[in-house]
């Protein structure tokens, strides 16, 4: 089918630049409405001669106007259809099939001529299928994944066997005799599952809500108490300096008291002994002048007032450390020490008495109904199998060949190893199951994207390495590793299906066995900073499914 596309400005008048009224075509091939090229023709009856408006070519004489039918039926169409104006398709958009020159955004997919068509060649294929019902859904890419590889027809139909989608000829050929149902019905089923699940999402998001403005409560009461006992702290610590700096005063001021009074009380002792000493010295000079006259008469009056000695206010003085104020110093130094020890005491005292929000979980995972609402649906991504890994059943399972798969080259295939990634990474809480069969065991594996695909043997391999953390179950053990560092696990090996938990938040990851109870393999306790892909790594013969906890 050619590529068309109209403009309403293809169909509008030269005249009254309106959109085709009775359209007529004149001889030079240019349209007008019937009544803009008459009122335009009477207005040149006198001269004799009439013209294209457009083109000025004259046409002679008048000619009969006739309405042009199919050229009124397409403007028509325009008019009703208001047709949209087709956009050019970008990076992130689906392509119509039917362009051939440039690719326009296609707005709907056939899901029976299998084609997308933007939005002009949607009109082309309505009017051509007008009379037939095809079944058109929005643009969508996945047109190849909703049809049968194998016999190129739509997948319409689900088994319940293979748990996969199927079309109708699959049913007489590898789906013989399988439990089969309409794709449809089979929805309809899942959507009731899917409701039911959305019901109990609304409950648990309710919850949460609740939680966290409980929390968020609790948080907001937390650091007003928190502000208010800063507040009140360096209030009592401003006070307690206060009391500390008067204390000082205090105690300076006791010390220069008697500093003062010590001083005082020297210094009139001090004054007595000048006193005494320079009366001491008169008498010793009179003495000696007289011991020198040669006056005998005059020498034996003196004689009997000079020989007697002063009286003293003080027979004798002792000095004491009355000046000394080592032991002021001291008991101070004490008053120190033992005011640090009381603070510090104190303040653990206070740390110990500070109340802290504490999360306590309401709902603790128990039985295995409690871990199926975490239920999360993993495929396995074919661009990382190894190409010694054969993914079947909508790539749910995985098993080991002797074969080479024939797999296109892609930088996130593990080349060396036999290992596969999904393709959904783990988000928040999640649980999934898998069962393994056949050979000497698997690996599971929660696994960053970063692990290195094509590097040496630790860098690759889940477990040896900080990117990835495994389980690992063989025919007579389990063993978990990380970062390879291992650890056999003491747990009898008797089960062939696994659960795996993981909480990326909590940074929890659990396996179980699964039989007719749930039994707990082995908790990891860590931190996660990146997103988890689930992963297996399969050993020779072992065949590994991601099992269906819808139904």
């Amino acid at each position: 089918m050619a590529e068309t596309i109209f403009s309403q400005d293809q169909f509008r008048c030269p005249v009254c630049l309106d959109l085709l009224k009775e359209p007529v075509a004149i001889s030079c091939g240019h349209s007008y409405c019937m009544r803009c090229i008459t009122s335009h023709w009477d207005l040149e009856d006198g001269k004799g001669v009439y013209s294209c408006p457009q083109c000025r070519q004259t046409i002679t004489p008048r000619p009969a106007l006739y309405k042009n039918t199919m050229l009124a039926e397409v403007v028509e169409q325009l008019k009703k259809t208001k047709r949209q104006v087709s956009v050019p398709a970008g990076p992130e958009d689906v392509e119509c099939d039917v362009c051939t020159v440039r690719k326009y955004k296609a707005v709907k997919s056939c899901l029976v001529c299998l084609n997308s068509y933007c939005q002009n060649h949607l009109q082309q294929h309505e009017n051509f299928f007008k009379r037939k019902r095809h079944n058109l859904i929005d643009a969508t890419g996945r047109l190849q994944e909703m049809i049968c590889p194998t016999h190129n027809k739509l997948l319409e139909i689900y088994c319940h066997t293979d748990q996969q989608c199927i079309c109708a000829l699959c049913t007489m050929d590898n789906h013989k005799n399988h439990n089969t149902t309409a794709a449809v019905a089979e929805r309809t089923k899942k959507q009731v599952v899917l409701a039911e699940r959305k019901r109990k999402f609304h409950l648990r998001i309710q919850q949460r809500e609740k939680d966290l403005e409980k929390l968020r409560e609790a948080v907001e009461s937390h650091e007003h108490s928190a502000q208010t006992a800063v507040e009140d702290s360096e209030r009592i610590f401003t006070e307690l300096i206060r009391f500390t700096e008067r204390s000082c005063s205090e105690v300076t001021k006791r010390i220069r008291d008697k500093e003062k009074a010590a001083v005082n009380r020297a210094e009139g002792l001090i004054y007595q002994l000048e006193q005494e000493i320079d009366e001491l010295r008169r008498r010793d000079a009179e003495l000696v002048q007289l011991s020198h006259t040669n006056d005998h008469i005059q020498f034996l009056q003196s004689f009997q007032s000079l020989a007697v000695s002063p009286e003293s206010t003080e027979t004798s003085i002792t000095v004491s450390s009355l000046l000394s104020f080592d032991e002021v110093k001291k008991s101070v130094s004490q008053l120190k020490e033992k005011l640090q020890d009381f603070c510090r005491e104190e303040i653990e005292k206070i740390s110990g008495r500070a109340t802290y929000i504490e999360i306590i979980p309401t709902n603790e995972l128990k039985i295995r109904e409690d871990f199926l609402q975490y239920y999360s649906w993993f495929t396995l991504d074919p661009s990382t199998a190894n190409n010694r890994l054969c993914l079947s059943e909508g790539n749910r399972v995985a098993t080991f060949t002797s074969g080479v798969q024939q797999y296109p080259d892609h930088p996130d295939r593990f080349e060396r190893y036999y290992q596969v990634l999904c393709r959904e990474s783990v988000c928040g809480r999640c649980y999934w199951e898998f069962e393994w069969s056949g050979g000497h065991g698997v690996g599971i594996s929660v696994s960053y994207k970063s692990i290195s695909r094509k590097g040496e043997r630790n860098e690759c391999v889940f477990g040896l390495n900080n990117q990835s953390w495994s389980l690992i179950c063989s025919t007579s053990k389990f063993s978990y590793s990380h970062n390879n560092r291992h650890a056999r696990l003491s747990v009898p090996f008797s089960y062939c299906r696994i659960g795996v938990y993981v909480d990326h938040s909590a940074g929890t990851l659990s396996f179980y066995s699964i039989s007719d109870t749930m039994s707990l393999i082995d908790t990891v306790q860590t931190r996660f900073t990146q997103p988890l892909y689930p992963g297996f790594a399969v050993q020779g013969g072992t065949t590994v499914k991601l099992c269906d906890l819808m139904i």
